[in-house]
């Protein structure tokens, strides 16, 4: 039972497709640079921080499924542990971030710190020594999280010991919670800091949810196109893709209950200081943009997302899975782009590019990865069990 797509020349030629859009792109990404640099960097920071949450997304639902189990977790496990090994690459792209600080954040620009007295306030975390310094030690954190996962499950392809299980169940634990702890720095650092003077205790679960729920939606778009190859075929059952059904609207609930929750607290505590925030998202373009999000990134997809019959149909679940995934960018613009000043919706040509820059860029290592292991963990203690099943 081997099942590696390695001979597939269809996967080598969307690999190849997807390297040529990525390399391509990104030279217009970078001749748009040299008219508005400004721009440039914004666009790179939206783009980039859907791919390495895709990424860090994968990690978390992995280190999930080794503490829980379940045969939910094996038709997606393959496409999990690929996006996770795009970590190395996520750790180069960062590069454009740390080095267009002062383009991307008013803390960073000594003249704006040196004119308010709340960001001189905030100097001692908000500076770019200790911002460079917290970001490699992130990477840190999840480049060593992501070698030990690999290294054991790679151990687990070869051999059916089963402390091999014991110990990717040892590293989990302690791993979500050093994935809650990161990301949690990380999006203040990344994201809310954007907009210095403004704050959330509950930012770095509403960025961990959406991790999770773009990643969801991804891995299963690809299982999707890989449904009908072996062992793969063999664990896909109606009552499996019900259960991944079952998670991304968990997922979808969980989003909303967040979203709600932060801008309830805010308009209830109705603070100068707080309401700023959502003025900024609840006004011309930028109020389009969060009915759109209400109704196509929650009510929609929670209102089919409950039909049964749904949710064991392969393509019917792979459509809501696209759907959702392209939602999760606009959620994420939304978030970002008031962020660098903009009052109405304005949508520029690198808005769009970045994200398809890197993502070709991403895609290509990631199909790299999945064939380069079978498809189905060979070894893993549940998989007999759901094959017979299947």
């Amino acid at each position: 039972m081997n099942g590696t797509v390695t001979q597939d020349n269809g996967m080598k030629r969307s690999q190849r497709i997807a390297l040529l859009i990525g390399i391509s792109v990104t030279a217009a990404l970078l001749f748009g640079a040299f008219n508005d640099v400004r721009q440039f960097y914004r666009s790179y920071l939206f783009g980039y921080l859907f791919w390495v949450g895709v990424a860090l997304g994968s990690m978390a639902l992995l280190m999930l499924h080794n503490l829980t189990g379940g045969g939910w977790g094996l038709i997606i496990r393959r496409s999990l542990e690929a996006s996770m090994r795009t970590m190395p690459l996520m750790a180069l792209l960062v590069l454009p971030v740390l080095l267009g600080l002062p383009n991307l954040y008013l803390w960073a620009r000594p003249e704006v710190v040196a004119a308010d007295e709340l960001l001189q306030h905030k100097s001692g975390y908000l500076n770019a020594p200790f911002f460079v310094g917290r970001t490699m030690l992130y990477f840190a954190i999840w480049l060593v999280l992501m070698f030990f996962l690999s290294r054991l499950s790679g151990q687990q392809d070869r051999s059916a010991d089963p402390q091999v299980e014991r110990r990717l169940r040892m590293i989990s634990g302690p791993g979500l919670v050093l994935y809650g702890l990161t990301v949690t720095f990380a999006s203040v650092d990344w994201v809310m800091s954007l907009e210095p003077r403004w704050f959330s205790t509950i930012y770095g679960m509403l960025f961990m949810v959406g991790q999770g729920l773009a990643t969801l939606a991804l891995v299963l778009v690809v299982t999707m196109f890989l449904r009908d190859r072996n062992p793969l075929a063999g664990v896909i059952t109606r009552g499996r893709l019900n259960d991944l059904g079952n998670l991304m609207l968990a997922l979808v609930m969980l989003w909303a209950y967040i979203s709600f929750s932060q801008f309830l607290i805010v308009w209830s505590g109705n603070l100068p200081e707080e309401i700023e925030w959502y003025k900024h998202r609840l006004h011309g373009g930028w109020m389009a943009v969060a009915l759109f999000l209400v109704v196509f990134h929650f009510a929609a997809p929670f209102v089919v997302l409950l039909s049964r019959d749904v949710k064991r149909k392969a393509r019917v679940l792979g459509t809501v899975a696209s759907c959702l995934l392209m939602f999760r960018l606009v959620d994420l613009y939304w978030i970002i782009g008031p962020g660098h000043g903009e009052q109405d919706l304005h949508l520029h040509w690198m808005d769009l590019a970045a994200p398809v820059a890197i993502g070709g860029l991403w895609v290509h290592l990631f199909l790299r990865r999945l064939q380069s292991r079978p498809l189905v963990p060979v070894h893993h203690p549940e998989v007999q069990t759901e094959l017979q099943h299947g």
